[in-house]
Parts: C-alpha cells; sequence; structure tokens
C-alpha cells in the first residue's frame, strides 16, 4: 500500500469539493438566504484538507488496492465534510441526520430524513440536489481527467468508482473517454433543464430536478416529489429523462459515431426495455381502476417502474396504496437497476442477465453432463471469470444485506420497513415499502444506529461493494 501516494491524490480530490461549493455559494447570494457563511467554511475545510496534495511523493506507481483505497477515502471525505452546509447552517440539527442526507446525495439514493422540505433555504436544497449530479457519474473520475495523465492511475480509479461489473474505453487514452463521458452527461442534464424550463417550471426547479434525474437520485424540491406538478408533461419528460440515464452511456458514444448495428444488437438495452415495457403493461392493468382512466394508469405505471428500474425515486403517487402485485413487481425491479455504465443503481441489468443464464446453464448441464455449454452477450461468449465475477458479487451482495437486516433488527420497526430499507439503500433507489419510509414517508424516525448502518449500505452501494468490503481485509493495510 502506497499510503503517502493515496494521501496526495486523495488531497487534491478535495479542490475538487472545495469547487463544488461555488455554485450553491451563488444560490445563497442571489436568494439572499443568508446561508453563505455556511458554504464558506465548508470550502475552506475542504482547501485544508487539500493541503497534502501539494507535496508531490516519490513513488507514483499505484496498485489496484491503492485505487480502492482512494476512491473509498475520498467518498467518506466528501460525505463527512459535505456534510456541514446542512449542520452549519441549522437546517438539519443533528450531524448523524445531516451525514444521511449527505451520504444519500452523493450515492444519488435520495432517501431522507427532511419531514418538511419546501421550508428549507433554496442554496441548501441546491445542495442537496447538486451531490447528485456531482455523484452520479463520480467525481474522482471528473478530478483524474484534469490531475492524473497516468493510465495505470486512471484506470484503478475508474474500475473502483465507475458502476457496472465491465470497463470499456471509448477512446484510446481513458482521459478522454472520460471527458467524452461527462460531455454527455452535461448535455443531457443541459437538455433535460431546458424541456423542464419549457414546460413551465421555474429556472431553480428545473436545474435541480435535472440534476435528480441526470444522476439517478431522485431528491426534489417538493414535498410531493414530481407529484406536486400536476402536470402530464413535466411527468413525461422526467420519465424520459430517467430512461435515458439507465441506459449505458457507451450506448451515446455508439449513436455518435454512427454504429448503429452494435446499439440494435445490444442485448443489455432490449432487456432494459423488455423489464420496463413488460412491469409498465403489468402495473397499468393492476391499477387502472383505482386511476380513473387508462392514460393517468399507464403514465403512473411508466413513471414509477423508470423511477424504480433506474433506481432513481422520484414519485407521482404513493405507490403503498397500489395493489399488492404492483408493489411486489416494484419491489423486485429495486433489486435489477440501470444497465452498467449509466448513473442508476441495483445490480445491473447485465448482471441480472449473466446469472439468469448461468442458472439456466448449470440446469441444461445437470441433464446432459458432458454437454459443453458456453454463455453469450451480444453474440460474445462470456467467459469463466466474468461469470465467476458476476457470481461472486452476487453472492456478497446478498450477505451484506443480511448483515445489515441483522443490525437494523434491533432497532423497534417492522420486517417488511427493515427489508426495503436494507434493499432500497443498498441499491441506491430512496424510497422503501410501508408507511414509515414509503413514497409520502422518510427515514426521520429511525435510530442512530439505523441511519449509520443505512448511510454505510448507501456508499457500499454505490461503489458497489467491494471497495467498502475491502477495509475490513488485513491485507490491504500492508505497505507491500
Amino acid at each position: 500500500m502506497n499510503f503517502k501516494l493515496i494521501s496526495y491524490l486523495t488531497a487534491r480530490i478535495m479542490l475538487i469539493g472545495a469547487a463544488m461549493l461555488v455554485p450553491p455559494l451563488m444560490v445563497s447570494f442571489i436568494y439572499h438566504d443568508g446561508c453563505h457563511i455556511p458554504f464558506l467554511i465548508t470550502m475552506a475545510v475542504f482547501l485544508l484538507l487539500s493541503i497534502p496534495g501539494f507535496i508531490k511523493p516519490k513513488k507514483m506507481h499505484m496498485f489496484a488496492k491503492d485505487g480502492l483505497m482512494i476512491v473509498v477515502l475520498a467518498w467518506i471525505a466528501f460525505s463527512v465534510v459535505g456534510a456541514l452546509p446542512f449542520y452549519l447552517s441549522r437546517e438539519i440539527p443533528s450531524y448523524i441526520d445531516c451525514l444521511f442526507e449527505t451520504v444519500s446525495g452523493f450515492t444519488t439514493t435520495g432517501s431522507s430524513i427532511l419531514t418538511e422540505i419546501e421550508h428549507i433555504s433554496k442554496s441548501v436544497l441546491f445542495w442537496r440536489s447538486f451531490t447528485h449530479w456531482i455523484g452520479g457519474m463520480g467525481v474522482l473520475v471528473f478530478a483524474m481527467a484534469i490531475f492524473s495523465g497516468r493510465e495505470a492511475k486512471t484506470t484503478h480509479i475508474m474500475r473502483a468508482e465507475m458502476p457496472g461489473p465491465t470497463l470499456g474505453k471509448l477512446a484510446s487514452k481513458w482521459q478522454f473517454s472520460v471527458r467524452i463521458l461527462y460531455g454527455m452527461y452535461a448535455f443531457l442534464t443541459f437538455f433535460e433543464f431546458l424541456m423542464l424550463l419549457f414546460g413551465g417550471m421555474s429556472v431553480y426547479d428545473s436545474l435541480v430536478h435535472a440534476f435528480g434525474t441526470a444522476g439517478t437520485g431522485g431528491f426534489s424540491v417538493k414535498n410531493a416529489s414530481i407529484g406536486y406538478y400536476q402536470s402530464p408533461y413535466i411527468q413525461y419528460t422526467i420519465t424520459a429523462f430517467m430512461l435515458m440515464f439507465g441506459i449505458n452511456f457507451n450506448i451515446y458514444y455508439l449513436l455518435l459515431v454512427k454504429k448503429f448495428s452494435k446499439v440494435r444488437n445490444n442485448s443489455e438495452l432490449k432487456t432494459y426495455f423488455a423489464i420496463i415495457i413488460t412491469a409498465t403493461v403489468v402495473i397499468m392493468l393492476n391499477i387502472y381502476k383505482m386511476s380513473g382512466g387508462a392514460e393517468l394508469a399507464f403514465r403512473r405505471a411508466l413513471f414509477h417502474v423508470s423511477s424504480a428500474v433506474t433506481t432513481t425515486g422520484y414519485a407521482t403517487a404513493d405507490f403503498n396504496m397500489w395493489p399488492q402485485l404492483s408493489k411486489t413487481i416494484i419491489f423486485i425491479l429495486m433489486f435489477v437497476g440501470g444497465c452498467a455504465g449509466s448513473t442508476g443503481g441495483g445490480l445491473k441489468v447485465l448482471r441480472v442477465s449473466v446469472l439468469v443464464k448461468s442458472a439456466f446453464s448449470a440446469i441444461r448441464k445437470s441433464v446432459s453432463p458432458k454437454r459443453v455449454l458456453t454463455i453469450k452477450n451480444d453474440s460474445r461468449t462470456v467467459d469463466e471469470d466474468e461469470v465467476y465475477g458476476v457470481i461472486t458479487y452476487f453472492v456478497c451482495y446478498i450477505v451484506f444485506m443480511f448483515a445489515s437486516l441483522i443490525v437494523l433488527s434491533l432497532d423497534k420497526i417492522d420486517l417488511e420497513t427493515a427489508i426495503t430499507a436494507v434493499v432500497t439503500t443498498v441499491n441506491n433507489i430512496g424510497p422503501g415499502l410501508g408507511k414509515m419510509i414509503g413514497p409520502a414517508g422518510n427515514f426521520h424516525d429511525m435510530s442512530v444506529l439505523s441511519k449509520i448502518v443505512l448511510s454505510i449500505d448507501m456508499l457500499a452501494g454505490r461503489l458497489e461493494l467491494y471497495p467498502v468490503l475491502m477495509l475490513f481485509m488485513p491485507e490491504v493495510w500492508k505497505r507491500s
């Protein structure tokens, strides 16, 4: 473990944290809400933490475990320091609650402890939503694109932070790939902002909801979330962009370079839309009688299916009031998540596809033991190491959730709330099931222990478990 390199790069990343506070600081001055001092203090803390980044170590070689350590330490630092504007402004009195809200923002989960959102200062709510946009694509990837030109460094950090079971380049160098990704990310965000503005939203509301959609996070500035806007246009627009941000960004690059056949033949994309269409049709039929019309039933079904599968967490209705079949489908979609290489959470469609194919392959193998079977994806044979990696990740995923559930069982909450609290935080979704943490509820009344455990769950889910689990391995802390 190269501790000096870890300290150096982690400290340099803190400069990005200080820069990210400039937009909410400007919002504070624009609206004169008096929260500029907390943002300035937080900016100063980030700058103090960046001081070791000006002392370059002699040994700059990075191993995979160094990259993992940089990612997890930087995310923890961003969460701990990023909570200060909430705490110093006294908008959220408890620091644990501030930390929960900040981790939920950066990990694009969208779970909240706030019981009353609309009374919070404009700049603080802006920071709350802006954390979604920062965390959606990964601030460390952005930082490495600026600070590092070394291929090995960038690769290890991208592997630790980018969501999904695979990592592929868009260009010959990772720096160029990252710039292409962030360019597309920023363009889609700005395009959604314009579309919402055209639909009658204010500039402020359009911007914060574009941030929440782009990061598939789900923080809204309204107590009723998107249900506040009784506008089919706004709801369909946000639905469309949730689905777009749940797609692998490599697909957009393929469209840009006119490789349309690869897009048409992408099996993950086909599976993604097949799941959405099937779930939407079933839920629409299931809630038709209680919705007062086919169009409203379709709109609500499509919106909540899109919100669940992309792990955004926005809501237009309280799906806790829906029939059990619809709630069960929403619960299953929480596990599936978006595509690999998207800003969505969950297991990812690609992993689910490989798991299902490997299960059927094992069943066929038991019937014909001598038969040679392969798993294919996009006409490409998935090698055994990839299948093993997906199965290993799934095992860690299940064990991690069971461990979290055992700790939450110490809290005085019912089993449905405990299970869905773990599922919704590990998968970075936001609302769960049940009255307490459903679309109309929040996590405010949970104990301090539960909030800390769920904050760890959100962080582990966003970083896809391994960087967080690595902290508990003794061999990682050895210098050699």
